[in-house]
């Protein structure tokens, strides 16, 4: 079964706005649905309560033939556009300004000297961590070059030796999520052991705190990314020396310790004790909160998949994905991420051109009766807290199913 987020947090009250112009109620077949579910299964999710039942529609088999070769025509427009080919001047520009901003932040650092006033500073170097991380997840996805050494060892440097976290640990997640966002049991961004995603995750809890604490959940969930920074560096060291084979280890290994060991050297010897810590804390918090704050909104609160449910490639794509609106600010403040359905059905597609891409992939959403999710990033918060709080209240039930949800929304 494909879950949903309670209907509070899909609503027209809740803010939430969808781009889709459909006003016809969906097909009794779900498209893209694997004939593994029952006839009488998916009839009983889909019986309409007003008694307005439509036609007949085609076989799930042959509205998935259709909904595939209509996307192959979607990729063929977006190739034609030019919207898949590389931004070199973009990237190296980003590329070079990374290396002398922060050559600058170290001239700056020094300069300071031994003052408090380095904790502002503390501020401006987890925020360029933040932008350079972003800058390794679009060389990760092939986005820089052509040539996928130069965007491996690009995104190797960028991670390891600049950011501090390991680029194979976060690859190797990052692709499982990509492959199933938000499936049970196959996405390990939804795996997590401070928090309860899934209905099953919060039913393991049996102490009354426990119970207590999860069914708040989202009431801490931002006050505990303060610490993501040092789980992120941590899980980098634990990768590189783990007896597991890691590729390229010795250069994950170097740039992991050179930037480590490098910024706490620095740091203790610029600054007074009490200073290089808070220094430290400060940095660490503040880049932990900012990663959390650009990617929480993009899946949490979205549907969750069962493992026994498959799904097409668009609607394991699009369903599972919240675009973020605002304009360019917030396509700086998020990375990109902002346009979180485009890259997932587009992996590879430069940064700047997932803006110029969104009308189309909106339009085609609409022809296809699929639900494209696009909120302000307040009202993502907003959802992202509210479905925390409800999946762990283990005695309510914050599911329901999509297609019911979405005949609602008409």
């Amino acid at each position: 079964m494909l879950y949903m987020q309670p209907a509070w947090g899909r609503s027209r009250r809740s803010g939430t706005r969808r781009d889709s112009t459909s006003t016809t109620p969906p097909p009794r077949q779900t498209p893209g649905l694997s004939n593994e579910l029952s006839p009488p299964y998916m009839t009983t999710l889909l019986t309409s309560t007003a008694g307005d039942h439509p036609p007949p529609g085609p076989s799930a088999s042959g509205i998935r033939d259709r909904a595939g070769s209509s996307f192959t025509a979607l990729t063929r427009t977006i190739h034609e556009m030019g919207l898949m080919r590389r931004r070199y001047g973009y990237y190296w520009a980003k590329l070079i300004g990374a290396v002398l901003i922060l050559t600058a932040w170290v001239v700056g650092f020094i300069l300071i000297g031994d003052s408090w006033w380095q904790l502002v500073n503390a501020g401006v170097l987890a925020v360029v961590m933040t932008q350079l991380a972003f800058l390794g997840h679009d060389a990760a996805h092939r986005q820089m070059f052509r040539s996928g050494r130069w965007n491996d060892w690009v995104s190797l440097i960028i991670a390891n030796l600049f950011v501090g976290i390991s680029y194979g640990w976060w690859q190797s997640k990052h692709n499982r999520h990509h492959a199933n966002p938000n499936k049970e049991g196959a996405d390990p961004d939804i795996a997590l052991a401070a928090l309860a995603l899934t209905p099953e995750r919060a039913t393991r809890e049996r102490s009354p705190l426990m119970r207590w604490l999860v069914a708040h959940q989202g009431w801490y969930f931002f006050p505990i990314l303060l610490l993501e920074g040092l789980s992120l560096h941590r899980e980098a060291v634990r990768r590189v020396i783990s007896p597991a084979e890691v590729p390229r280890r010795w250069f994950e290994l170097s740039f992991l310790t050179f930037r480590l060991a490098g910024l706490v050297a620095l740091v203790f010897l610029v600054l007074s004790p009490e200073k290089a810590v808070a220094f430290l804390a400060v940095e660490l918090a503040i880049f932990g909160l900012y990663m959390g704050f650009s990617f929480a909104p993009n899946h949490i609160g979205m549907p969750l998949v069962s493992p026994k449910l498959k799904l097409d490639f668009l609607r394991r794509q699009v369903l599972m994905s919240r675009n973020i609106s605002g304009g360019p600010l917030v396509s700086i403040f998020m990375g990109g991420l902002n346009y979180q359905i485009e890259h997932h059905l587009f992996p590879s597609m430069a940064r700047p051109h997932l803006r110029k891409a969104q009308p189309f992939v909106s339009a085609y959403c609409a022809a296809q009766g699929v639900p494209y999710t696009r909120t302000t990033l307040w009202q993502a918060y907003r959802s992202v807290i509210g479905y925390l709080n409800t999946v762990g209240l283990r005695e309510k039930d914050p599911f329901l199913c999509p297609l019911v949800a979405q005949r609602r929304a008409l």
